[in-house]
């Protein structure tokens, strides 16, 4: 980032994921994941096109035959300095937003080159996130029991005021039953763990710890998160199947490697920016009024540690008066809500 020392590129960020959350809002609700899901992807890619440097795609939407926009290894923005690596999620919570459920974000985070941990075939990685106050106290190599112990002594509270958030799913059955067995609670979500492991990392929110399997992508995206916002996490690959544990071997990772916050995001300048598409526990989602809509982002540096919440208020006779200046056109899709126009 040595060509633009001062220049805070999260603040250019956060217009992408407003453009990616706008665009996914108007399917709130209405069943179709994939609709909503392409909204947010065209608006983002657009959006990023314009943004001065040279972004490298190092997690997107999967490989370039599998997805037409920001796939892996695509190149963005406008091909000047900074070199970047870029993870993005322009709607983590695809199945949240289509049912109207809390914490859909659109997400995406930007490092110096090669700063980003490349998963290549491994889709899984096991997780445990935390906030700086218990940072130093976990340790992914020990039971969870004792971690869940070592996280509440480092709180300064009992085992049963503290809450475990982790996804809803047949896998952490036995771990869901032995974090029961200590007296703690569980927060279970059935998508979203981008989300929840920020809620875990912040400190003074209702979550004490992420626990659990999840996605390698979302654990990059994560990383890049609690390297803002300090605290910890502690991850592991975890191959789901035979095949792709042949791919994770033949592709030379070392299963038993613990992996922190710095080892997924290294470097020395990290940018994050997540907008709320849907309420969740650290943003509101897209609401409309009479004039347009309105949004809620959390943008961050790393070299700073700045926190910052953003409001945006979103004209619609001038947000679509400037989106055919720029050219980036009308997307198409669902009607749009009923009293508001709002088109992105």
């Amino acid at each position: 980032m040595s060509d633009f020392p001062d220049r805070n590129l999260a603040m250019e960020l956060v217009r992408v994921t407003e453009a990616a959350a706008l665009a996914a809002a108007r399917w709130v609700g209405r069943g179709d994941k994939l609709a909503a899901d392409k909204g947010a992807v065209d608006a983002m890619r657009s959006m990023l096109g314009r943004i001065e440097m040279d972004g490298l795609v190092v997690i997107g939407e999967g490989e370039k035959d599998e997805a037409p926009m920001l796939f892996n290894g695509e190149r963005l923005g406008t091909g000047e300095p900074p070199e970047v690596d870029i993870a993005v999620d322009p709607l983590e919570g695809t199945t949240l937003c289509a049912k109207g459920m809390p914490n859909a974000i659109a997400v995406i985070a930007i490092a110096e080159r090669g700063a980003m941990f490349d998963p290549g075939p491994c889709f899984y990685m096991e997780k445990l996130v935390t906030d700086n106050e218990a940072a130093m106290a976990i340790d992914i190599e020990r039971p969870i029991e004792d971690n869940i112990r070592a996280v509440a002594a480092a709180k300064g509270k009992p085992v049963n005021e503290t809450t475990v958030i982790m996804l809803d799913r047949k896998r952490h059955d036995e771990a869901k039953a032995r974090i029961r067995e200590t007296g703690a609670r569980i927060r279970m979500i059935s998508d979203g763990d981008v989300a929840g492991a920020m809620t875990a990392a912040r400190e003074g929110s209702a979550i004490d710890l992420l626990y659990g399997i999840g996605g390698t992508p979302e654990g990059v995206l994560a990383a890049a998160a609690i390297r803002c916002l300090g605290g910890e996490i502690q991850a592991r690959l975890a191959p789901q199947d035979e095949t792709e544990l042949a791919a994770v071997k033949e592709h030379g990772w070392d299963l038993s490697r613990v992996l922190t916050r710095r080892d997924l995001v290294s470097g020395r300048d990290v940018f994050f920016a997540a907008t709320g598409v849907t309420d969740g526990d650290m943003l509101e989602g897209v609401r409309y009024g009479r004039r347009g809509a309105s949004t809620q982002s959390i943008v961050m540096r790393s070299r700073s540690g700045t926190v910052r919440i953003v409001n945006g208020e979103h004209n619609r006779e001038k947000l679509e008066s400037y989106l055919k200046s720029t050219g980036l056109g009308l997307s198409e899709g669902a009607p749009i809500p009923a009293g508001t126009g709002i088109t992105l």
